[in-house]
């Protein structure tokens, strides 16, 4: 028996416009390592007191791009501006707004976990008192007070991620840089860190994120933009994206066993629909209008497979990415998840 189930509907409360000022400004960009240009002329505008997405597969320019806009890489061309400050001018006094969560963590292995926050917030200026109050405040806020005085070489990977994030907002910063704060890290971790960057967005921090999961960025991000070969492909805001692709009709079949990959068959018989093998038993149809699942259900039984569900899907990001990158989503992932196993 199959069983239909509709798309989830889900309340959004409305965003705000994105007449805020921007705190992040790049025009003209550039930067090459030999002959590879790693960015070419890169223009955007980060949104006081937003989170901002920028996405794009590996070598496509965001370490590059989030290494220059915190000061630990110079461009070739192009300006930076932090709040209105010059970052060629004064780079300095643009650091010191800023929070940075790199790619793998910074954090000293032979100090604990408090003392990596005390050590952070000493770097900054704070006094004693107070650098050892927010640490321990951070510390009960990210779960991590019974691991306090444990060395951070001991802690989980969710926990090291976690307290890098801790250690990057302890002098409240006002733009808070993540570069893939989610990756390789367990499901539940993953779950309170992406409410964690929530909470900081409410109470005021601008957040630019990177991330390989764009369910992630669709989930938290105001306004995305996605680089491609050093360029922006396409800059908007979320709500924007999906608008265009708003009234396309999907539907996803999943089989009740695997099957070999059946993509040709299914694209010749159906030439109407667009395609997707989303695993060995799961497939995604999209078309303009509605899908007739009658016709699927038969093809699929004269190949000897039976079908367990249908499900009707909303339009995601994943689709707006693929139609104005090229470049499949799932890439992503895997690339990111090769990348964590050879670490």
């Amino acid at each position: 028996m199959i069983r239909l189930i509709p798309a989830q509907m889900k309340t959004k409360t409305a965003m705000p416009t994105d007449s805020a000022e921007p705190i992040i400004s790049v025009r003209g960009l550039g930067k090459s390592f030999g002959k590879v240009t790693a960015l070419d002329g890169v223009d955007f505008d980060v949104p006081q007191g937003r989170i901002f997405g920028f996405l794009g597969p590996n070598g496509a320019g965001k370490t590059t791009t989030i290494n220059i806009l915190t000061g630990l890489m110079r461009p070739e061309r192009g300006s930076v501006s932090i709040a209105g400050i010059d970052c060629a001018e004064n780079a300095k006094a643009a650091q010191h707004l800023m929070g940075v969560v790199a790619d793998q963590s910074n954090l000293y292995p032979e100090l604990t976990g408090f003392e990596n926050l005390c050590f952070c917030a000493a770097l900054y200026g704070l006094s004693k008192k107070t650098r050892q109050d927010k640490a321990r405040h951070l510390l009960n806020i990210f779960g991590l007070t019974d691991a306090a005085d444990r060395k951070f070489s001991g802690y989980s990977k969710g926990m090291k991620r976690k307290l890098t994030i801790a250690s990057a907002i302890i002098h409240q910063p006002k733009i808070l840089f993540l570069d893939e704060p989610t990756t390789g890290i367990d499901v539940a971790s993953a779950r309170q860190i992406r409410q964690l960057i929530l909470d900081l967005n409410r109470q005021g921090t601008t957040v630019f994120l990177t991330t390989h999961y764009i369910e992630e960025a669709q989930r938290l991000c105001e306004r995305i933009a996605f680089i491609v070969n050093g360029k922006i492909a396409h800059i908007d805001r979320t709500e924007n994206l999906l608008r265009s692709v708003h009234g396309r009709h999907i539907i996803e079949l999943t089989l009740n066993s695997s099957t070999e990959d059946i993509s040709d068959k299914l694209n010749d018989r159906f030439d109407e629909l667009e395609v997707e093998s989303l695993s060995r038993s799961r497939f995604r149809f999209t078309a303009d209008k509605p899908v007739n699942i009658g016709p699927l259900i038969q093809f699929f039984e004269s190949q000897g497979l039976e079908v367990g569900e249908a499900r009707k899907a909303r339009p995601t990001l994943e689709q707006v990415f693929v139609e104005i990158t090229g470049i499949e989503a799932e890439l992503m992932t895997r690339e990111k998840e090769k990348a964590e196993t050879q670490r």
